[in-house]
């Protein structure tokens, strides 16, 4: 990506860079400062990007958007992508755009139903629920804790439109099962690829399989933009669709500032609407408002340029964490790649092999006492969440595995702001406490 920078003159850049720096230096000394499960990892570049961006006074999606969709196509290996405010507002729209009038046979509709997992983030199922479809539920594998494809193909009925998935922690689910059955049946496929940034399922790129994928640029996540997310769109006929669900509905598909792309702005003759009225504010879907700034777009720019040694940073760190619990497998169960798979590790499983000795609310209390962070598994199975009492859903097979992961597991940090004296201390600590 070429030099952006057009208003800064080396006079301003100078003390803008020697501040930034100050503001993203950052030491965590194990034992002393808490070690957070995830973190951002920012430079000076990045928080030029965003003053350069400030300095055009545009501030809405503007020069920087546009150029962050193409780049962040090119790199994942999508057809397009779609910026949005949040990872969870991609799900929104990614799930959205598949119940747009123009599909046909294929629209979702409500009472329709999608193949999911009760194990993972709300906002990878709340869009079926807020849709009023009916989400299936499948268990996971206690291995790598993504979908059990085992009975998947009994899941489906003639009501299933859909799966929509995410790749756990970083950790691609079984895509060769998944995409057969999606293909065989005619179901859309979602990958929620928030957490996966640069997972490689078979050498190529999650987010790259599925009709549609989204992304996540929260601090917690591979990249940042504060908040922001990505619709990656492979199926070229979603494309208008998700964008008009992005803003607001409407059917006109011109970029912010800009009027008459179609050449026929007053020409327009939509529902019972009068002949010629103003293409700009005729709507053909009930949609949102989920555009990003061009202050988030600009730092997400830049972060993209570091993307690749980011992600690398994640797979050592998985591996440094995952050669010093390796001892501790009498008490622990750890994290395994997918086969066939190279994770862009979020973050690092770890279960109790036996909780009648000790339990998981045990072992993460003292870990905390440490300074050493910890999380669990998200929802665990959301179904046991208050929220989610009464769902309409249903469950094929059993949720074993996934109730296991909900009562014994929880994940550890590999974010690029770790490094070996931090697993060495996570190790010590575990030991420590298995001692005992």
């Amino acid at each position: 990506m070429a030099n952006v920078f057009t208003h800064l003159n080396h006079e301003l850049e100078a003390p803008l860079r020697l501040l930034a720096e100050n503001v993203t230096r950052e030491l965590i000394v194990p034992g002393e400062n808490y070690i957070p499960v995830t973190g951002k990892v920012l430079d000076a570049d990045d928080l030029l990007w965003g003053v350069e961006s400030v300095l055009d006074g545009w501030l809405t999606a503007g020069r920087f958007s546009k150029l962050l969709e193409r780049e962040l196509a090119r790199w994942v290996g999508s057809k397009s992508a779609l910026l949005v405010n949040s990872g969870s507002s991609a799900n929104l729209v990614a799930f959205f755009a598949l119940t747009s009038q123009t599909l046909g046979d294929r629209q979702i509709l409500p009472g329709d139903e999608v193949i999911a997992v009760a194990a993972g983030f709300p906002t990878t199922v709340n869009p079926i629920i807020q849709y009023g479809a009916v989400p299936v539920f499948l268990d996971i594998r206690s291995d790598t804790y993504n979908i059990d494809i085992t009975l998947l193909e009994s899941a489906i009925t003639p009501k299933t439109k859909a799966i929509m998935l995410a790749h756990t922690l970083g950790n691609p689910f079984d895509v060769d099962a998944i995409k057969s059955v999606a293909d065989r049946h005619g179901l859309w496929l979602v990958e929620d690829n928030c957490d996966a940034l640069g997972a490689l399922y078979r050498g190529q790129k999650t987010g790259t399989f599925g009709d549609l994928a989204t992304l996540s640029f929260y601090p917690a996540h591979h990249i940042t933009m504060g908040e922001g997310g990505a619709v990656l769109i492979n199926n070229p006929k979603l494309r208008k669709i998700a964008e008009s669900f992005r803003d607001w509905g409407r059917d006109c598909y011109c970029e912010p500032g800009k009027d008459n792309s179609c050449g026929k702005r007053f020409e327009w003759q939509q529902g019972d609407l009068p002949l010629g009225y103003d293409h700009k504010y005729i709507y053909s879907h009930i949609g949102f408002n989920l555009k990003v700034t061009d202050m988030q777009a600009a730092i997400g720019l830049s972060q993209l340029k570091k993307a690749d040694e980011f992600i690398e940073k994640r797979r050592q760190n998985y591996q440094l964490l995952y050669e010093r619990l390796s001892p501790l497998q009498e008490f622990i169960r750890l994290h395994e790649p997918t086969l066939n798979s190279d994770p862009s590790w979020f973050g690092f499983m770890v279960s109790i092999q036996n909780p009648e000795r000790f339990s998981r609310r045990e072992l993460i209390r003292y870990l905390e006492s440490k300074k050493i962070g910890t999380r669990q598994l998200f929802a665990g199975n959301i179904l046991r969440q208050p929220a989610y009492s009464g769902l309409p859903h249903r469950v094929v097979g059993h949720l074993d595995n996934t109730d296991s992961a909900m009562n014994n597991a929880f994940w550890l940090g590999v974010w690029p702001g770790l490094g070996s004296v931090h697993f060495d201390y996570m190790a010590e600590c575990l030991s420590a406490f298995f001692a005992k």
